[in-house]
């Protein structure tokens, strides 16, 4: 194979792409088998309990720790790859920069550890402090900054280079509100760009905000991967209201609607006296017809609100499915 034709197949190949990914400490196993994959210009959550391997999956991508079994490739290399690090940007969940040292200085620093060239330095300092809001500050010592505007620098470190894939750990974990909309418009903006960015974090509003596709992890597996849709399921549960009938109503449906628990779905009374049922894993395309299956009981329907599950919800519906 020609050496345009391997750099072509590698630019085609996914951001991170892991099967099986294994490790263990001595008779502590950190990661059981973690199977996923990041597309190029996608933005990918990792999500899980703590201990669930988010932070072993990170370091194995990074080259940081080695894996005892199973294979992790980024950017069309094996994971660790010397040449390739240079493609990744990279935000830890704890790190120090040297308080003496200005913001500006601690990206030049960075800019020199890349091997930029020397011409791109200035330019590359000046865009990092601007894309995270630190535009008026790079003359000022990191040891004046607060905890949200240090973790503001740290991405901006990540962002030096136009790295093709930028691993976030936790990167809105010490950030205000406005900071964290901050951060949410500077990973769409690298989205437009045609960046990957792999984002590790257990803040679940994040990942319902700009991720294209999730993982989920548990006692070092994966136990749910796709997008928002596919992990949340295409169920919904809807709240109805109903009058003029006597005893268990709903366990009548099974003769009007289909077959199973409740005929529709799980069954919860909320409010007896005022006949409030609330109807679990309900497709929508079924409401009108669980409507319909009420009415034809001699029903009154008082009121019906449909609420999709959230990623919360269906989170800790798969954490608990794994006890």
């Amino acid at each position: 194979m020609s050496p345009t034709s391997s750099a072509e197949q590698k630019a085609a190949s996914p951001a991170v792409h892991t099967i099986e990914l294994r490790k263990a400490y001595k008779r502590v196993v950190a990661l059981a088998g973690v199977s996923m994959t990041v597309e190029r210009g996608e933005v990918f959550g990792l999500l899980g309990p703590n201990g669930a391997g988010k932070t072993t999956t990170v370091k194995l991508l990074l080259g940081l720790a080695r894996p005892s079994g199973g294979e992790a490739m980024i950017l069309g290399a094996p994971a660790g790859d010397v040449e390739t690090r240079r493609r990744v940007g990279y935000l830890p969940e704890l790190f120090r920069f040297q308080a003496w040292l200005k913001a500006s200085e601690v990206l030049l620093l960075h800019c020199r550890l890349l091997r930029m060239a020397r011409s791109r330095w200035h330019g590359a300092v000046g865009e990092a402090l601007d894309n995270v809001g630190l535009a008026d500050r790079g003359d000022d010592k990191v040891g004046s900054f607060s905890k949200g505007m240090q973790q503001r620098l740290g991405l901006g470190v990540a962002l030096l280079g136009d790295p093709e894939l930028i691993v976030l750990d936790e990167p809105t974990g010490a950030l205000d509100p406005v900071g964290r909309h901050e951060v949410r418009e500077v990973i769409r903006a690298l989205r437009e760009r045609g960046t990957s960015v792999f984002l590790n974090t257990h803040l679940l509003e994040e990942v319902e905000h700009v991720c294209d596709r999730v993982a989920v992890l548990d006692k070092g597996r994966t136990i749910a991967a796709g997008t928002l849709s596919e992990v949340i399921g295409q169920h919904t549960r809807v709240r109805i209201q109903v009058s003029g009938l006597d005893g268990r109503w709903w366990e009548r449906l099974n003769g009007h609607g289909r077959s199973g628990e409740g005929g529709y779905g799980r069954f919860t009374v909320e409010d007896p006296s005022g006949g409030v049922v609330l109807v679990d894993r309900i497709k929508p395309a079924e409401i009108p017809s669980l409507v319909r299956a009420v009415v034809a009981l001699g029903g009154d329907i008082g009121a019906v609100v449909p609420e999709r599950k959230s990623l919360e919800d269906r989170f800790l519906e798969l954490l608990g499915a794994g006890q």
